[in-house]
């Protein structure tokens, strides 16, 4: 028997679940600001669903690392059914045959859940969209633009199609490191519309805020060489530090390691994958990583002799992040990649994401008009 890798018999009932888990949150943002304007809502609802998207992002990054990605091997549902309770005896069969194969009930919930918590972090996207339309109505220039929100809508839709796609491609390596570029991109996303709303504008020199950029792009770049080794398992092609088997150039094959157009342990002609070309994807991400630190702690030096009180904690926070990442990465290779530091530095990452965005948004925003003479004197007359 041949099952369909995409099944939408139980698309109706998984819709219902994703809007009744967005509920939660909606009930809560509604209860908690009843006294409050419809934008300040809206920025609550914002800031909640960024908080979700984190979550999302680590829960899809522990989906990953336990293998997880096919414990439902057909895409919305899990053998067609809404949740794993519905095939039972489908992953009971599967796990009988391969005990530690793809499919087990663990991963199958795993897998699920991470699902289910994508559909609500969509729901409540549709409705920041939805609501940031009706606010510009209201409030007319004053809003923040509604186009964000649709651009994030666009991104979240997107986001679910290279979801099925990593499922329907099989763990496909360009898929899943697109899958988490786009979560990250979110992230970023809800950061800048968050901003938005309550702007506070930080004064920084042109060059400084080229440098900021700067970092930014190669922290992207960089934790997409991260999401390359993660989704190839390149992890464990070096286990030691500082050097890599032993050996400050161990032998590598960048041609076949950098091929993107292949399957998961393949070449693009579909024979084996070498491991030195596993030893290539790892020592770039390695030496990538040298770069970035060394560009993050120049930019964190800079920003913490601007004198803003405001460029310092940004300053301290990328530090900050700069020990986690160092650390978790190290305990990767030396540990022998345990899950709970696989997972803290997928966090990090999103974490760097998410500071970056706020410290664009805010060095990037144009400072307030000032009042003209008169209207100050009217204003304090007033």
């Amino acid at each position: 028997m041949v099952m369909d890798l995409v099944d939408w018999s139980p698309v109706l009932h998984l819709a219902v679940l994703g809007v009744l888990l967005a509920a939660g949150p909606l009930v809560w943002v509604w209860t908690r600001h009843r006294g409050a304007t419809p934008a300040q809502r809206l920025r609550a609802l914002t800031l909640l669903t960024l908080f979700f998207t984190f979550d999302l992002i680590v829960i899809g990054a522990t989906t990953r690392l336990t293998d997880s990605g096919l414990g439902c091997p057909d895409w919305p549902g899990c053998y067609g059914s809404a949740t794993p309770l519905g095939a039972r005896d489908e992953i009971h069969a599967a796990q009988t045959a391969m005990p530690t194969g793809p499919v087990t009930h663990g991963k199958a919930w795993m897998e699920m859940v991470h699902r289910y918590f994508a559909m609500g972090v969509g729901v409540l996207i549709v409705v920041i969209a939805v609501m940031s339309w009706l606010d510009r109505r209201r409030r007319a220039e004053q809003a923040p633009s509604p186009w964000w929100a649709t651009v994030t809508l666009v991104a979240v839709c997107l986001q679910g199609a290279f979801g099925a796609l990593t499922v329907t491609m099989k763990l496909y390596p360009a898929i899943v490191t697109l899958h988490l570029l786009f979560g990250l991109g979110l992230l970023a996303l809800l950061a800048l519309q968050a901003e938005a709303f309550l702007p506070r504008p930080l004064k920084l020199s042109r060059g400084l805020q080229w440098s900021a950029m700067a970092v930014a792009g190669l922290c992207v770049l960089q934790i997409a060489l991260g999401g390359w080794v993660s989704t190839n398992y390149a992890v464990l092609a070096c286990r030691d530090f500082p050097t890599c088997q032993g050996s400050w150039w161990p032998p590598m094959d960048f041609e076949h390691a950098f091929t993107l157009r292949r399957e998961l342990g393949q070449t693009g002609a579909g024979s084996y994958l070498p491991f030195a070309a596993l030893t290539a994807i790892h020592m770039a991400h390695r030496l990538m990583a040298a770069v970035v630190l060394t560009a993050m702690g120049l930019l964190a030096w800079r920003l913490h002799a601007s004198g803003q009180p405001g460029a310092r904690r940004f300053a301290l926070g990328l530090l900050a992040l700069m020990a986690w990442q160092l650390a978790s990465g190290l305990s990767n290779v030396v540990l022998g990649w345990p899950i709970l530091a696989a997972v803290a530095h997928t966090a990090g990452a999103a974490a760097l994401v998410l500071l970056l965005s706020r410290l664009l948004a805010r060095a990037l925003q144009p400072a307030p008009a000032r009042a003209a003479p008169s209207a100050r004197r009217a204003a304090a007359m007033a």
